[in-house]
Parts: C-alpha cells; structure tokens; sequence
C-alpha cells in the first residue's frame, strides 16, 4: 500500500448539502424552505412563539427580586484559617490583611470585601483585618487572644448647595 492509494471508506464522508442549484438536485426552487410562510423569509427568529397564543413564558408569574444594591463578600471562615494556619499556609505571627489573603489566592481582587464568620473553632491567636465579622467570630477570636480589626468604609457625603432665592 502506498500514500497515493489511501482513501476513505465507503460512504465514510458526505457531501454537504447544494441548496438552490435546480430542480434536478431535490433542493432547488425554494431551497428546502417550503412555500411561503413566516419561516421561507430571511432573518426570523421565531423563539417562544406559540401561533399567536399566550407563550409561556408570559404566562408564567415572575418570581423573586434581585436587590441591585446589594454587596458580595466572600466568606472566610475560622476553621479554614485554623486549617491553613497547621498546615504552614498563614503565619499567625503576621497580621492577615486583604493583601495577605490575594496573595494565598482566598481572595480574587484587592477590593473584595470579606466577612470573617464563625463556622469551626480557632486554637490560635491571630490579628486579621476583614470588611465585616459575625458577633460569634469576633468572640471566639478574642477569647484565643487574637484581634480583629473591621475596616471602615469610607463614604464621601456629597452636601447640595440650596439656592438662595432674593
């Protein structure tokens, strides 16, 4: 067997499909479309359309309510810092601040706001800083002799002048 004698087997690729090339191909004419109608013509989308009834997506109720004010923090918990902290991953002697967090890859961005919460125990003493901590946390973090340090955020109070009317 030689490379000029290679081919496929029978029937193993097909032809693509010549629309609009005569009535002797089978899909001349109207090109497989049909005759007339909403479908024959170019550019219809027709998705969720049901024939003039209500479609169901109408029909249905809506449901629920997305609050567009709404701050995402991302949640760190006590027993995966103790975690961390046995195996070598956080030194407890530094304080754990968001840097320190993007670093150990905790957190994705700089300006992620994180929430430190109470799921699991602590046996060591830390210093962290966070956006936001859960009472519990907070306490059970003190009781081991650490601290936490809640990070202000810092509003800029916009005053609207009055005008004066003389």
């Amino acid at each position: 067997m030689n490379l000029n004698e290679i081919k496929d087997n029978h029937k193993a690729t097909k032809d693509r499909k010549r629309i609009g090339r005569g009535i002797g191909s089978g899909t001349g004419k109207t090109s497989g479309k049909g005759h007339k109608g909403q479908k024959a013509r170019s550019g219809v989308a027709v998705k969720g359309f049901e024939g003039g009834q209500m479609p169901i997506h109408r029909r249905l109720p809506k449901r629920g309510f997305t609050n567009i004010n709404r701050v995402p923090f991302v949640e760190l918990n006590l027993d995966n810092i103790e975690k961390l902290i046995a195996n070598k991953k956080i030194n407890n002697q530094k304080a754990i601040t968001s840097e320190y967090l993007l670093e150990l890859g905790l957190i994705k961005k700089i300006t992620s706001k994180v929430k430190l919460l109470a799921k699991g125990e602590i046996k060591s003493k830390i210093n962290i800083e966070v956006s936001a901590v859960s009472s519990k946390a907070r306490e059970l973090v003190e009781k081991v002799g650490g601290t936490v340090t809640v990070l202000e955020k810092k509003k800029q109070v916009v005053k609207k002048e009055k005008k004066s009317e003389a």
